[in-house]
């Protein structure tokens, strides 16, 4: 098996699902004899969360990659970002290692295509879906996005920050998401991209009115296609 680099802690909460994830999928693939070969670069959220709300992008990109680097060095032969809106400097960390950085995107976006989806909704933090730098790579794949609804940008960015980061699941808030699908799906869209990691805490992902595609759980899944020697 291949060893997989994560970059976590934005937050911990959604890395413990990555780490949880692989770990299981990996053991129901080999028979339940063998655990995934993980290395883990935890980093602090503040230092993070504070730079993007200060707009410094420059000092998210070098902390990301001063952390794939370390991956790297350590053995990893590929590396996954444990968290949507941080893939907003994928490009300058991919150029910055020499193994595969996986676009959670892309793991989306491919599972998609397969499952012959053609319209969704990206529900996630402000800069995931109101900028244009993620919904593009969702759309090379072929996808058709819903327009953003600034009112469901706002509270969906109250929601994951206030809420979801600090590990907090609220009754109020899960009514909020039901209430918001319910919408997309009146709108005749045929799908729904949680386009956060912490999302999954209070959509139920699996029973919806609508497909609902975790990009965390994919993107595990992807990262255990690569450890496996599935994924070239």
């Amino acid at each position: 098996m291949r060893k997989l680099g994560l970059i976590g802690g934005m937050s911990w909460y959604s890395t413990e699902l990555y780490y949880a994830r692989i770990n299981k999928q990996v053991v129901k693939r080999t028979g339940g004899t063998c655990n995934a070969p993980l290395v883990l670069e935890s980093l602090n959220f503040c230092d993070i969360a504070k730079a993007t709300s200060d707009q410094d992008w420059d000092h998210v990109a070098e902390v990301l990659i001063a952390a794939a680097q370390r991956l790297e060095v350590t053995g990893a032969t590929a590396i996954l970002i444990c968290a949507n809106s941080m893939h907003k400097v994928y490009e300058r960390v991919e150029q910055a290692i020499s193994i595969p950085l996986i676009h959670i995107a892309d793991a989306v976006g491919t599972k998609m295509k397969t499952d012959g989806v053609q319209s969704a909704a990206l529900l996630g933090t402000a800069n995931v879906m109101a900028e244009n730098w993620y919904r593009q790579r969702l759309v090379k794949h072929g996808v058709t996005l819903m327009p953003a609804e600034m009112d469901d940008v706002q509270d969906l960015d109250r929601i994951i920050y206030d809420e979801l980061m600090l590990g907090q699941v609220k009754r109020e808030s899960e009514r909020t998401l039901k209430s918001i699908i319910t919408e997309i799906d009146q709108e005749g869209i045929k799908a729904v991209v949680l386009g956060c990691t912490e999302l999954c805490m209070i959509v139920d992902t699996k029973a919806n009115i609508l497909p609902i595609y975790d990009s965390t759980e994919i993107h595990a899944d992807v990262g255990v296609e690569w450890i496996l020697g599935d994924l070239s």
